[in-house]
Order: structure tokens, then sequence, then C-alpha cells
């Protein structure tokens, strides 16, 4: 389409991320603003908007059952945290059905835009700018293929 970019597509074509495993997932700030907090001597201060992120993420595995938390970190800009799926989702394989705009319960792409939109919405409740971006367009994943690369995530 004349006038709009094209996006590059970067999911694995053909892999089915709503399959068991461990996934890193990286998600930035909308034009990577230090919404979520600032670093005095070494150390981070969240802002009550990253407060704010830490608690959706924690409220993630309520909200869906297969995915497990484990490490998670908030930095000024975007968010590290790596989510491990058990159990089996839909039949359905997510470059199908993602592909079209139809969400996969229980996958990867489905529980982040979940994460984001929760997040955005009571960031902006606290910002007082209902609708104002907080995230960027996608988000980036990494599919953990060894305990000694969940490890060397974790640290």
């Amino acid at each position: 389409m004349p006038g709009h970019a094209v996006r590059k597509r970067i999911r694995l074509p053909g892999f089915d991320y709503g399959s068991p495993g461990a996934y890193f997932i990286t998600i930035c700030t909308h034009h990577r603003a230090c919404l979520f907090g600032s670093v005095s001597d070494d150390r981070l201060q969240l802002s009550p908007a990253g407060e704010f992120v830490h608690a959706t993420w924690l409220e993630l595995q309520r909200h869906s059952p297969r995915a497990d938390l484990d490490a998670f970190v908030v930095m000024p800009d975007h968010v590290h945290g790596i989510l491990v799926l058990h159990g089996r989702g839909t039949a359905c394989r997510a470059p199908t059905s993602e592909a079209y705009g139809r969400p996969v319960p229980g996958s990867i792409p489905t529980i982040v835009r979940s994460f984001n939109s929760a997040a955005a919405r009571g960031i902006n409740l606290l910002r007082g700018t209902p609708g104002a971006p907080v995230w960027q367009r996608g988000f980036y994943e990494h599919i953990i293929r060894s305990p000694t690369e969940l490890s060397r995530l974790r640290s």
C-alpha cells in the first residue's frame, strides 16, 4: 500500500507459539519513553507505572493458566520476562490463525497482547491519558531451547 511501511515478520515461520516450552519476551514502550522508572546509583527506582506493569505481569498466570511465570524485570523503557507454556492449547497453529488476526487462546502472542492491553489501560488511568499508546507495536520473543540457555537468560 502506498504510504505504509511493510512490517518485517519477526515470528519463526511455521512454529506453533502455543506449544509447550519456554519463551524469552521483550516488550518496549512507545518511542522508548522511560515510563517505568529511572536508574539512580545503579539501582532502578520504579515509577507508579513501573509498579503497575510489575503487578500486571504477576496477574498473567491467573488469566493464562497454561503459562508459568519465570524471571521478570522491569527496566525504564522495556520489560523482559520468561514465560513457560505447559499442556496443550487449541489445535490451531499460530501461523495459520495469528496471521489472519484471529487470536489463538493460550499462545504467546495472545498472552502478550492481553498483558499489554491490561497494563496500558492501568497506566493510562494513572497518567490521566486514556487511549494513549504505551507500547510499541509488536514484541520480541526468543524460543528457549535448552536448560543452559534458560539459566543464562535468567541471570
